[in-house]
């Protein structure tokens, strides 16, 4: 096989502009209910906990269908290995003595009071949280090490948020009645900001994904397709599509008896580029150069071209951490540097008593290797 095909990237979620067709962005439809009307959510709640009680009244199976999702389970099986994957279930090697500090783990949780992942999650209907997914009023968020709980005034709140930021009383009867389907702002509160800071881990989830340029991201920028995170990762029953576990090689799309390539919105197994430009996305004015480019899309990955580097709009990504080296102290007493300033002006540690050496970049060139769609 000429070597020029056997180079496929390791796949990433930000995407970069692409000469090929670009499906519309889809738009919500007008809703059926208005959340201020609804006197079950104007009172002054305490907890999270009473916030979804309330849900509940109306949603009455939306606890249930959250309860076996992997964003509740933290587990995964899977259909072709019979392994059982997922955040509970895999060593971490990224964040490596998770055991100390669950709760801040737990923090992300799509629910509230996980403290003993050795326990699993709560069993409770109210532990499910439906405002980290559905509010829209820009002022819910979790606190850091609470196990999933918010802050709710009057008192000073203590601490941080899970995004990194200030704590906050949250008002959740206003978060209630704000409450919408999912945003990027949902979404990103824990995605963008895994691993303890904003693009630690991933490299290409961060908060530049808020508000993209189209260098940053061609489907999710204002002036490119304006899509959300849930145009691609669909859902149905509150499971969510496109799964780091199972990630479909673009041939098997269409194996499982699922007929055609599904259209925007529609159901499917993985959120793939496939999935709305087809096998065959390459147009122009030169129709054999788009034949020829056509020709290799069974066998070179959409992202091997279209996804040039990562770690873009300013937000730069972890490209190492040396835990070896911690433990080091001045006049006994642990100590920070911060020999890194990222594009958008902020300083970042590249030293840390209790974590170590961290090295950083941005516009981050991925390399390439074999992927047959499997993790």
């Amino acid at each position: 096989m000429h070597s020029a095909i056997r180079k496929v990237v390791l796949a990433f979620l930000a995407v970069a502009a692409a000469a090929v067709s670009s499906p519309a962005a889809e738009k919500n439809t007008s809703a059926t209910a208005d959340h201020t009307k609804f006197e079950a959510l104007k009172q002054a709640f305490t907890s999270g906990p009473e916030v979804t009680k309330a849900c509940l009244a109306c949603h009455t199976e939306a606890s249930k269908q959250v309860m076996g999702s992997i964003h509740w389970t933290w587990k995964y099986e899977h259909p072709v290995t019979g392994q059982v994957l997922g955040k509970s279930e895999v060593i971490n090697s990224f964040c490596g003595n998770v055991a100390s500090n669950e709760p801040r783990c737990t923090s992300c949780h799509a629910g509230y009071g996980w403290t003993d992942m050795k326990a699993g999650p709560p069993q409770e209907e109210t532990a499910v949280d439906c405002l980290i997914c559905h509010d829209q009023s820009g002022q819910y968020t979790k606190i850091a090490t609470a196990a999933g709980h918010v802050a709710t005034g009057p008192a000073p709140v203590k601490g941080s948020t899970i995004t990194g930021a200030k704590a906050w009383p949250v008002d959740l009867s206003k978060a209630a009645m704000s409450v919408g389907l999912p945003k990027a702002e949902n979404c990103g509160q824990c995605h963008f900001y895994g691993g303890g800071g904003d693009n630690v881990k991933h490299g290409d989830l961060s908060s530049a994904l808020f508000k993209p340029t189209k260098h940053v991201d061609v489907h999710m920028a204002k002036d490119g397709a304006d899509m959300q995170c849930s145009t691609c990762h669909v859902s149905e029953a509150h499971k969510w599509s496109g799964s780091r576990y199972h990630v479909n090689a673009a041939g098997d799309i269409t194996s499982k008896g699922h007929g055609a390539m599904p259209k925007p919105g529609e159901r499917r197994d993985v959120a793939t580029c496939e999935s709305c430009h087809g096998k065959a996305p390459h147009e122009g004015p030169n129709p054999l150069l788009a034949i020829k480019l056509n020709d290799h899309t069974d066998r070179v990955a959409c992202q091997t071209c279209h996804i040039p580097e990562f770690a873009k709009g300013g937000i730069a990504t972890k490209t190492s951490w040396d835990w070896s080296t911690a433990g080091k102290m001045k006049d006994g007493k642990p100590y920070g540097e911060e020999n890194y300033v990222q594009g958008d002006g902020r300083h970042m540690h590249t030293y840390l008593s209790t974590k170590g050496d961290f090295t950083w970049g941005e516009d981050v060139e991925p390399f390439y290797a074999w992927f047959n769609g499997q993790v």
